[in-house]
């Protein structure tokens, strides 16, 4: 195990180099003079032209790169134009905030699509199959930001429920932050608990076929130890798969859900980082995404060998 780890590791590193070089690519294609917002459209050239030269944006884009890989690797991420403060700090402040909402997103979206997945595979054909086939073409056909507009129109508007914005301040309570979590986590769940479910009733579909599960049903024993006992663990390694796959897209998909909630993640971070053009903050936000998809990747795979041992380490 400690060797495929290991590997898996190696094989990071020249991932996180792609997207560096991706990233600064595409930063560097941005319209825009991070000057005019820094010094405002009233300031003289020659204030543009000293800014520009202590950010180092009068040299070439492969100076420009090779001085950002140089402090990269020396952990520096640079300095935050929006919040004049550095990078990481930034990103380490916000990245609680991202971390309890995804997490509270992937497991609203694991035990629901399991469920709801498992629920339908027991009746293949049935009236509840079609329904769930229905809700989920629907929630994978629906925008985040979408779903999260009609959430606060209808729950915080409408109705007067919930809150609708940002997080409680500090010492409000559990009661209070979970309040004001619904709404964000269940935009954020939405379109992986549909994936989830989708994959879980194919894998349940594949394993309640076989010859094992009718010997079960022979032997007398009730259909929910079956389901808990038999087919469940037989069928989590390809769940298990899609809900890691997940995870990392959530933490990705929090800027849209973030910035409509107004809550103070990383994806709100970068949003108002891309607004004003602030190239250190963006690089550094989605590097961080980044590495967070590929190290959840990491655990799927040595969980996935874990659940299903005949599975060899490559």
């Amino acid at each position: 195990m400690i060797p495929f780890i290991l590997r898996r590791l190696i094989q990071i590193i020249p991932v996180i180099i792609g997207v560096t070089l991706a990233t600064f690519l595409l930063t560097w294609l941005i319209p825009g003079d991070p000057t005019n917002v820094l010094l405002g459209p009233d300031a003289s050239e020659e204030a543009r032209e000293r800014l520009r030269q202590s950010l180092g944006l009068d040299r070439s884009m492969v100076a420009q790169y090779l001085i950002y890989m140089s402090n990269l690797l020396s952990g520096n991420l640079g300095q935050s134009l929006s919040f004049s403060r550095p990078v990481a700090d930034v990103l380490v402040s916000r990245m609680a905030n991202t971390a309890l909402l995804a997490f509270a997103a992937i497991v609203l979206a694991s035990v629901a699509g399991v469920a709801a997945g498992t629920w339908a595979a027991l009746r293949p054909g049935s009236l509840r199959d079609r329904g769930l086939t229905i809700v989920v073409l629907f929630l994978n056909s629906m925008p985040s930001f979408w779903l999260g507009l009609v959430l606060i129109l209808i729950f915080g508007l409408h109705l007067r429920l919930l809150p609708v914005s940002g997080m409680p301040p500090s010492g409000a309570g559990i009661l209070s932050l979970a309040a004001h979590m619904i709404l964000p986590t269940i935009t954020l769940a939405a379109w992986s608990l549909a994936s989830i479910a989708r994959m879980t009733r194919s894998a349940v579909l594949e394993v309640i076929n076989n010859d094992f599960i009718r010997t079960a049903r022979s032997r007398g024993l009730s259909e929910w130890r079956i389901v808990l006992f038999h087919v469940l663990p037989n069928a989590i390694p390809a769940v298990l798969t899609v809900i890691g796959m997940q995870m990392g897209f959530l933490f990705s998909g929090a800027v849209l859900t973030e910035t409509v909630f107004s809550w103070p993640g990383i994806g709100l971070a970068m949003f108002q980082a891309i607004a004003i053009r602030d190239i250190p903050l963006i690089q550094g936000g989605i590097l961080m995404l980044a590495l967070i998809f590929v190290l959840i990747n990491l655990i799927v795979d040595v969980l996935y060998v874990y659940f299903n041992p005949k599975i060899k380490l490559n």
